[in-house]
């Protein structure tokens, strides 16, 4: 269940020399989201003049001892990117809740488990199986795994545990605004500091951002829908102008929140849905079944059985391929070997 915080007050200045303190941590994800604040360009340099960055582990030599000794509080704005899969980014979630006055879920992972997500298909039994045993280049004849303490003659190393589901960050603690995107786009994140500056946010709990679809931003013609086959990408090129979904192809752009600036039909290829769903919609991928079961030109209930089954071969990759962690969808309950620490 999604948790957010308390109002409190954004970012007051809280360093001797007047500036505010912002930190930014990369939990389960690719770290793209960081890459993406340096998107930001010249703008950087306004950032850099409102707070002091604190805590960034790909970018700052700050130790978590430092952010142990802070005062509950003393972190103005939290920028906490990724989902929560091992203990160590729990501990993170939970060190980073304290000490900030506002944290944000920012980016697809941290606020739906995005593609890290996605292997709740499996269990971390079958993940370690896959990735340290089963594909054709791993070459491990002794089944070596990584495991939580091991002796070596400097003493004992220890590694986090891993754990058998990705959770979003409001699944792990409250939190006060999301930033959706794959990664956000730098104008929606500059949007996001502006406010937070400027004291400018909306009530806690909200997504910074726009409430329309990428269909509103999207500047191809559209007219009616009615879908009588869904192609894959490799296997037309579209035309560039005519509504990608008019044309068969799985553009999640009707079920998705704007924000990105429709680049990806911009450049046709169609809306893979990173943005999100939109305010009041409890399941995106449920908001996007619906959504493209009322342009399925059949009325036969085979008939459009054969039209998802050949044309959308992967439901769960192609309709919770950013938001499985956050949806109505559950596992079956592991057996008590598959749930075993490794």
């Amino acid at each position: 269940m999604s948790q957010t915080a308390t109002p409190s007050e954004p970012a007051a200045a809280a360093s001797a020399n007047g500036k505010g303190k912002l930190a930014l941590y990369w939990a389960a994800s690719c770290g793209g989201c960081d890459i993406a604040v340096l998107a930001l360009n010249e703008k950087i340099l306004d950032v850099a003049a409102a707070f002091d960055i604190v805590f960034w582990p790909v970018a700052v030599d700050a130790k978590v001892r430092d952010v142990e000794a802070m005062e509950a509080g003393a972190i103005d704005v939290c920028l906490f990117n990724g989902g929560i899969r091992t203990s160590e980014q729990e501990y993170m979630a939970h060190l980073l809740r304290k000490k900030s006055k506002v944290l944000v879920a920012f980016g697809s992972c941290a606020s739906e488990g995005c593609i890290p997500g996605l292997a709740n298909l499996s269990s971390r039994e079958l993940v370690f199986r896959t990735v340290y045993h089963d594909t054709p280049s791993t070459e491990n004849p002794q089944s070596v795994r990584p495991q939580r303490e091991t002796q070596v003659p400097e003493g004992t190393l220890h590694l986090p545990l891993f754990y058998d589901s990705v959770r979003t960050l409001d699944q792990t603690v409250p939190v006060d605004y999301f930033l959706p995107g794959c990664p956000p786009e730098a104008e929606r994140i500059w949007d996001a500091v502006a406010a937070i500056v400027e004291g400018k946010l909306p009530e806690p709990g909200s997504v910074i951002g726009a409430d329309t679809s990428v269909c509103d931003e999207c500047k191809r013609k559209r007219s009616e829908k009615r879908i009588q086959q869904f192609k894959r990408t490799w296997q037309v090129l579209p035309d560039a102008e005519t509504c990608l979904l008019e044309q068969g192809l799985l553009c999640c752009g009707i079920a998705t929140r704007a924000g990105c600036g429709a680049r990806c039909p911009e450049v046709n290829s169609p809306c893979i849905g990173c943005y999100g769903p939109n305010n009041d919609v409890k399941d995106y991928g449920t908001r996007l079944m619906s959504a493209l079961a009322s342009v399925i030109d059949s009325n036969d209930p085979e008939e459009v059985d054969r039209i998802i089954r050949e044309g959308i071969p992967d439901p769960v990759g192609s309709f919770y391929r950013f938001s499985l962690a956050a949806s109505s969808l559950r596992r079956r309950k592991l057996a008590a070997r598959e749930t075993a620490q490794t």
